[in-house]
């Protein structure tokens, strides 16, 4: 693995306040990087800097994950399986079949990976605007999310109620779904910021602003068409924006429960 200056500064750091062995910190960045698939459009070693940069950063937000719901699954006694990491350019082979970078980022269950598209960073800025490194730490951790509900079952559940249902209905059970991963994106980053202190000024900010760039309301207008919530798949900004915020301020997952009757 090699690192900037920079990358093993953050390294020592995330080392430091989670009494974590950085050697494996060091392991994780170098499976994230090896675990780049053949359809990608770039080797590890042709990444420019910027997407290199990214990587790393993206690993460890990652193993921060990690150390985060190790702990909340130990305290219901339970054991957290970890995530593997795919980062990808235009298009990416996994268990949940072929996927274009037009779909962004994603979690696949069949494999339990999370597949990251670097290009889908540098649009949350441009496109979207919410730059940042914790609006992109916001994305990870989002995924991660689905990660859980995966280990929890909360996915198939979904899975099996939506095909029952017709699809307005279906949709709105995936919007149940994303809007729980957001609040649980919300728990890591109150975890890193209340135990380990992660978090600068302004992070917040940055992953609330990305929250809601990314609301169906919100792109549906940005592509010149009518909203139509029955169309909605992810939530609208704000129910995002509301969903990310409690599950920061509270850091209990159990506050999460977007399922629940009346919880918007």
């Amino acid at each position: 693995v090699r690192l900037g200056g920079w990358g093993i500064l953050i390294v020592l750091v995330i080392s430091f306040v989670t009494g974590t062995n950085p050697l494996e910190l060091l392991s994780v960045i170098g499976q994230a990087e090896s675990s780049l698939p053949s359809s990608s459009s770039q080797a590890p070693a042709q990444r420019d800097p910027q997407e290199d940069q990214m990587a790393q950063m993206i690993s460890v937000v990652l193993a921060d994950t990690e150390t985060t719901w190790t702990e909340v699954f130990a305290a219901e006694g339970q054991r957290y399986q970890l995530p593997k990491l795919v980062l990808f350019t235009d298009a990416v082979q996994s268990a949940c079949g072929r996927t274009s970078a037009a779909v962004g980022p994603f979690y696949c269950p069949g494999d339990q990976t999370v597949y990251i598209d670097l290009s889908f960073y540098n649009e949350l800025g441009s496109r979207f605007g919410a730059p940042g490194d914790f609006a992109q730490a916001y994305v990870v951790a989002h995924e991660v999310g689905h990660h859980v509900q995966n280990l929890l079952g909360i996915s198939q559940q979904v899975t099996q109620e939506q095909r029952r249902v017709g699809r307005a209905q279906a949709n709105a059970l995936s919007v149940r779904l994303e809007l729980q991963a957001d609040c649980l994106a919300g728990v890591w980053g109150h975890h890193a910021a209340k135990k380990r202190n992660l978090l600068e000024p302004g992070d917040v900010e940055e992953g609330l602003a990305a929250a809601a760039a990314i609301g169906d309301d919100r792109l549906q207008k940005q592509a010149g068409a009518r909203v139509r919530p029955e169309s909605f798949t992810h939530g609208t900004s704000e129910q995002r924006v509301h969903w990310f915020r409690e599950g920061l301020q509270t850091g209990d997952s159990d506050r999460c429960d977007t399922f629940a009757q009346g919880s918007f």
